[in-house]
Formats: C-alpha cells, sequence, structure tokens
C-alpha cells in the first residue's frame, strides 16, 4: 500500500490526515496518511530510512528548512522563498523531489474570495509562511509590500527574498498602522496578530489573507468581517488549497479541482 505522511513537532494538531484521506476516498485510492511527530534533528534519518512504499511527505514546522539540506532535487520555488512543505517521487524508482505548495495555496485561496491581482500589501510575520506570501503577492503581480516583524534579521531575510522575485520591499515592526494597500496578510499567531484589530476602519476594499485556521475566525479576520473591509480568506483556505496540490503531485492523478476541494473541506 502506498504511504503518505505529514511530519513535524507538534504535530498532533494536524488537518492534513483528514484533507489527505477525504482525497483518497474520492479518488477511490488505497492509500495510508497518517500523521508523524518529527524533530528537525530527526528528520534526516528518518528520510534516508523510508522504504519503497513511500510515495510523499507533507511538513510543517520545524521542517521546511532543513528538507532543503537533505533532498537534492528541490524546485525553484522552494528554493526561491528557503521553504519546502512537499516531499514526492512517483514510486520507488524515482528520485524525491521538494517543492513548495504552500505559495500556490496562498493564490488560489484568495483567487476564490475575489482577488485575482494585488498591487501593494502588508505582511505580519518573517517565517517560512510569510517568505511563501511574498511569492505569492509577487505571483499575483504585487510591485511592493512591506514586512512587519519583531526581528529586523528575520524580515531582512523576506525582503531580500520579495526584491529577488521583483517586489520592492521594506520593513517595518509590528505596531499597527492605517493601511493603504490591496491586501494583508497575517502569518502570526491569533493572539499576536489582534492588536491589528484597531486599524480595521482604515481597510477600505483591502483583501485579508489569514493564515491561522484554529480557531476561526481569528479576531483580525472576525473585525474585518463585521467592518466590511474586503474579502477574507482563511488559514483553511490555504491548507485546502495546498493540500490539493500535494495530492496531485504524490498520487500522479488529474482530477477535477473543484471537487476534491469540495471533499475536503466537508472532512474539515
Amino acid at each position: 500500500m502506498p504511504r503518505a505522511a505529514v511530519l513535524g513537532s507538534p504535530i498532533a494538531h494536524s488537518l492534513s490526515p483528514a484533507l489527505h484521506q477525504a482525497a483518497y476516498r474520492l479518488l477511490g485510492l488505497n492509500w495510508d496518511y497518517t500523521a508523524i511527530e518529527c524533530t528537525e534533528g530527526e528528520f534526516p534519518a528518518f528520510f534516508a530510512a523510508l522504504g519503497d512504499e513511500w510515495r510523499g511527505l507533507s511538513l510543517t514546522m520545524p521542517l521546511k528548512e532543513i528538507v532543503l539540506t537533505v533532498v537534492d532535487d528541490v524546485s525553484d520555488s522552494a528554493r526561491a522563498v528557503q521553504s519546502a512543505n512537499t516531499v514526492f517521487r512517483a514510486d520507488a524508482e524515482h528520485p524525491w523531489q521538494a517543492t513548495n505548495t504552500d505559495i500556490a495555496g496562498m493564490e488560489n485561496a484568495l483567487r476564490e474570495v475575489g482577488v485575482s491581482s494585488v498591487s501593494s500589501a502588508r505582511v505580519l510575520g518573517a517565517g517560512a509562511t510569510a517568505r511563501s506570501a511574498v511569492a505569492a503577492i509577487a505571483g499575483l503581480g504585487g510591485s511592493s509590500v512591506v514586512i512587519h516583524a519583531r526581528r529586523p534579521e528575520a524580515a531582512q531575510a523576506v525582503v531580500d527574498i520579495a526584491t529577488r522575485l521583483g517586489v520592492e520591499a521594506e520593513i517595518a515592526d509590528l505596531m499597527p498602522v492605517p493601511l493603504d494597500g490591496d491586501l494583508l496578510v497575517s502569518t502570526l499567531p491569533a493572539d499576536v496578530a489582534a492588536p491589528w484589530t484597531a486599524i480595521v476602519e482604515s481597510a477600505t476594499d483591502t483583501a485579508l489573507l489569514d493564515a491561522s485556521y484554529h480557531p476561526w475566525p481569528t479576531p483580525l479576520a472576525d473585525a474585518w468581517q463585521r467592518h466590511h473591509c474586503g474579502p477574507v480568506a482563511s488559514g483553511r483556505d490555504m491548507l485546502v488549497w495546498q493540500a490539493v496540490a500535494q495530492v496531485a503531485l504524490m498520487t500522479g492523478e488529474e482530477f477535477d479541482d473543484a471537487h476534491v476541494v469540495a471533499a475536503m473541506r466537508e472532512a474539515l
């Protein structure tokens, strides 16, 4: 039986098994997908010991960077943002590949709520998700972004990525400021992002992508919706869309995205 799993630490909270298993049922695939606790230090040995039955791994924190040093074949998108959340192979005879489906997950989550293009944006946070966010902003045509973060060195790494992707970028602290762009992306925990609810009245036709998904809505998303600031895409939307891309890569199956998305959302 082909196997796949989501790895990270902590991992017990992961919704990925429910999503992938829902897709397998819809596609009639007899695959096994589980959640496995794995730290950064444990990952190289775990990966090296994978048997022939393994077809894919979904990676969450803290494994999205260490995988780049373990897998030889890394996609340009994952290299660009120094973050890979997906490892896959067609079968045991083919080499493993690492890529990033978070970027596509963000783009599709925004498109689904009507955001097909972006000019300027602000990103809260400077971790791996923020790095993927600037790539998604670039993919939607963004020309400028402000990175709000506590740690200037981490923010500078995100700025460097944005610059290489052709997006003008600057750094600011996490203090809320009136919004003047098309999009706000929060990659922060819900409670850390909550102070930004103070600026919702300045958000006019500004979309929100909140990467946090439990509990939902977050204080920021709730305020956004109550004040009709603009369209809101959730972390659950991102999670579903990045999982759809993972299922396609791991299984090699062709399918109607809409049907798989519907099955995954029902599973959630």
